[in-house]
Parts: structure tokens; C-alpha cells; sequence
């Protein structure tokens, strides 16, 4: 019986033990479930501000393309109304030297007229010069004939 009595003992032990186990594993369990709680929490909080973060990246990397796009355009524009530019100051160059021709043409011409009335006057001059010296001429053979005649 003192064997039953130990046996009662040790089995009131080994529940005791058991319970203090139990009890000591489940405390365990409940901080290792609180613990990992809380590095989900932190994880998480981690991954908001890497979300956040890549969010920004991203808004910065759409702002930084726009900006490409309008500079690159920007460009295209400068280099366009420059061609155009170019292109306005070749035309007026052109029309400007088109004008001095222009110009110039009509100046020849007025210079050709005006030839060609001193060209025409000074022939109906030397037409009549002509014409006078040959009278002259003429009654000067008249009056030398006559003269000869005369001797």
C-alpha cells in the first residue's frame, strides 16, 4: 500500500508537472503568437512604406517621363521655328535682292529710253547738220560755178 500511496503521490507529481507545462507551453505559445503578431505589425508597416515609397518612385519616374516628353518637344519646336526662322529671313533676303533687280531693271530701262532720245535727238541734229551743210555746200559750188562761169 505505501507503494499505491507513492504511486498516488508521483502520479499527483507528474499531473502537477504536467499541468505546470502545459500551462508554462501555452504562456510560451501566447508570447511567440504575440511576438509574432507584432513583427507582422512591423512587417506590414514595412511594406506600406515600401508601397508608399515605390508609389513615389513611380509619380517621380511619370513626372520625370512627362518632363522628358516636353523637353524633348520643347526641342522639336525650337529646332522647327528656327528652320522656319531661317526660312523667313532667306525669303526676305530673296525678295529684297529680287527687289534691288527689280530696281536695277528699271533704272537700265529708264537709262535705255533715255539713250534712246539723246540717240534720236542728237540724229535728227546731225540730220540737220547735215542737211544745212549740204546747202551750204550746194550755193557754195552755186557760187564758185557762177564765179567760173563768170571768169
Amino acid at each position: 500500500m505505501g507503494n499505491g500511496v507513492c504511486s498516488r503521490r508521483q502520479r499527483r507529481i507528474f499531473q502537477c508537472l504536467l499541468l505546470v507545462t502545459v500551462v508554462c507551453g501555452m504562456m510560451y505559445g501566447g508570447m511567440v503568437s504575440y511576438e509574432m503578431h507584432k513583427q507582422l505589425k512591423r512587417t506590414e508597416v514595412m511594406a506600406l512604406k515600401y508601397q508608399q515609397h515605390q508609389e513615389s518612385l513611380s509619380a517621380q519616374l511619370q513626372v520625370y517621363e512627362h518632363r522628358s516628353r516636353l523637353e524633348k518637344s520643347l526641342q522639336k519646336e525650337r529646332l522647327e521655328h528656327k528652320k522656319a526662322k531661317e526660312y523667313l529671313v532667306y525669303k526676305l533676303e530673296a525678295q529684297q535682292s529680287l527687289n534691288k533687280e527689280k530696281n536695277q531693271h528699271e533704272d537700265l530701262k529708264k537709262q535705255y529710253y533715255e539713250l534712246q532720245e539723246q540717240h534720236q535727238v542728237q540724229g535728227e541734229d546731225h540730220s540737220r547738220l547735215v542737211d544745212e551743210h549740204k546747202e551750204r555746200y550746194d550755193k557754195l559750188q552755186k557760187a564758185k560755178e557762177l564765179e567760173i562761169s563768170q571768169l
